[in-house]
């Protein structure tokens, strides 16, 4: 039996924020996503990571920049809820 896999998904806002994020921290955000898909919502291994409230995980992309998701408990769907600066995060 294979390891599970998680679905990550968003909204189009988040691709919108994606593209005015530096190239680099786009890299970086699908390096994430893919980690994700991979391992699971959980992903200690990445800079300042935390859960932020029930279900509710962040990390830095790169000192300025995070990213913010959300999955269910015993959930495959990781949804995306934001990416950008540090300053504008909803936390």
């Amino acid at each position: 039996m294979g390891m599970k896999k998680y679905r990550v998904v968003w909204k189009k806002k988040i691709e919108k924020r994606l593209r005015k994020c530096p190239k680099y921290v786009q890299e970086k955000f699908w390096v994430l996503v893919n980690d994700i898909r991979n391992t699971g919502p959980v992903q200690k291994g990445w800079s300042n990571f935390s859960a932020l409230g029930k279900n509710l995980y962040h990390c830095h992309l790169d000192y300025s920049w995070v990213a913010v998701w959300y999955c269910e408990a015993d959930s495959i769907i990781v949804e995306v809820t934001y990416v950008g600066s540090r300053e504008d995060a909803p936390y």
